[in-house]
């Protein structure tokens, strides 16, 4: 069966939380809430961060491209304007060389465990772009890491890896952290057909 995406909504809200319980919450009870959080709004636990993330998600204050093979969500790059997700890593390095803040944020992936190494983090990255598209496009950053020549967990690299943004159009801007860089690329918006008069 050929995998499709759909973006995160109310209705796909069961499949990315059987995603998320299937692998205990993910990074100790994380679910995906920790780039959405502003000052004050951290260690809470497992469940108060479940019920923060699906409150956003029913609000419209939470983007992301699951993939999916059949019913299941094996997969997600999480997107969304600066605004919605205001907590990065490096931020204060980021900040300090910050001309003028991007209309969207690539911020996380997850894939499944037993699907890892299978390509789906590209596919979720270009149906995030595609998503970005659908909503006005403009220019769009993303903070991946570069293990270039070294070995290290997929798990480890939830912001992504430097060379797969690199394929899918990015341009390195500047380095944050000793393996983090913030890339960059501008989305146009998707062509809305005209009806027939």
């Amino acid at each position: 069966m050929a995998l499709t995406s759909k973006p995160l909504t109310p209705e796909t809200w069961p499949a990315f939380a059987r995603l998320v319980e299937k692998h205990n919450g993910i990074f100790g009870g994380c679910w995906c809430i920790a780039f959405h959080l502003e000052p004050g709004e951290g260690k809470r636990g497992a469940a108060a961060y479940r019920a923060m993330k699906e409150k956003r998600v029913r609000e419209g204050r939470a983007h992301a491209a699951l993939v999916f093979d059949g019913p299941s969500a094996i997969g997600w790059c999480q997107f969304g304007p600066p605004s919605e997700l205001p907590n990065i890593r490096s931020k204060k390095a980021y900040e300090e060389g910050l001309r003028k803040p991007p209309e969207w944020r690539i911020t996380c992936f997850f894939i499944d465990r037993e699907r890892r190494g299978d390509g789906i983090a590209t596919l979720a990255l270009r149906e995030a772009l595609r998503y970005i598209a659908q909503l006005g496009g403009g220019m769009v950053e993303a903070y991946p890491e570069d293990y270039t020549g070294e070995r290290t967990s997929s798990s480890f690299l939830c912001s992504g890896t430097l060379g797969m943004f690199e394929k899918s159009g990015f341009r390195k801007m500047r380095k944050i952290a000793m393996r983090r860089w913030v890339v960059a690329r501008r989305v146009r918006p998707a062509r809305t057909r005209r009806k027939a008069s």
